[in-house]
């Protein structure tokens, strides 16, 4: 979001309670700094930015551009926010753990290296600004270090915020974006990746099958069988089943079935 600090007489000092939620306006020291709509661009990053971090098995809670009070005269509202999103109306006391900037064309480099500042002053423990101008690339800051820079092929790391490393181009490029984030819902729900989920359905087709196949075999060697047996015989675990498999040969009635089923429940 490009910003522009305004200076005539009425530009402050303001407090942040007299800024409403959507009005157009951050505060710095008091002072308003004008908010004012991102492009195409600014915004398509956005949403990448967005669904890999918010999908990360870490985070709780992220958002777009949450007003954050650090005291009552600076608000400021990181174009995506890492913690600390509380699901309530009205400003947010104190700062997010990870903030995150989109810098485009009109960016105001005075007031984001002062937001940057305040963020990390306030407790934020790692700003990311994604410069979307000239070559890709991430400032990261954090407090009391220089900042360094990342690029494309590189990975971001924010310990005891995220799980796991960002790569660079997941914060703008959809596609980068969409595979992480996959990997993060596939983590959410216990599965290490993609990979391992073909594994187990591969696993379970595996199953299926044999219980499907010893079941025709009984069916053509013994008849009619009851329905609590058939139960019993799907319920058999992999090694049951292929010893069943190899005796159905020697069952003459469903009888023995029967039989040899309590034998295996034994």
């Amino acid at each position: 979001m490009s910003q522009r600090r305004l200076t005539h007489p009425q530009s402050g000092p303001f407090r942040a309670e007299q800024i409403r939620s959507g009005d157009p306006y951050e505060l710095d020291d008091g002072h308003p700094i004008e908010c004012l709509p991102g492009g195409g661009r600014h915004s398509r990053a956005n949403v990448s930015g967005g669904l890999v971090l918010g999908t990360d098995p870490a985070v709780e809670s992220a958002g777009f551009d949450t007003g954050y009070t650090p005291d009552d005269k600076n608000l400021r509202a990181p174009d995506l926010a890492v913690g600390n999103v509380p699901d309530a109306p009205g400003w947010v006391a104190g700062a997010p753990p990870l903030a995150v900037e989109y810098a485009d064309v009109g960016q105001d480099e005075a007031d984001l290296q002062s937001k940057i500042q305040t963020l990390l002053a306030a407790g934020t423990r790692y700003v990311w600004v994604v410069r979307l101008t000239g070559v890709r690339r991430v400032e990261v800051h954090a407090p009391r270090v220089p900042y360094y820079l990342a690029y494309p092929g590189q990975f971001l790391e924010a310990p005891g915020v995220l799980r796991n490393p960002v790569p660079v181009e997941a914060l703008y490029d959809p596609a980068a974006a969409q595979e992480a984030a996959l990997r993060n819902l596939l983590q959410r729900r216990g599965f290490a990746s993609l990979e391992a989920v073909r594994e187990e359905g591969r696993g379970e087709g595996r199953e299926e099958g044999e219980v499907a196949l010893v079941l025709r075999l009984i069916e053509r060697r013994l008849g009619a069988v009851p329905e609590a047996d058939l139960a019993a015989v799907r319920a058999l675990g992999s090694d049951r089943l292929t010893a069943l498999a190899e005796a159905v040969g020697g069952l003459a009635t469903p009888a023995d079935l029967a039989l040899w089923l309590r034998g295996a429940e034994g």
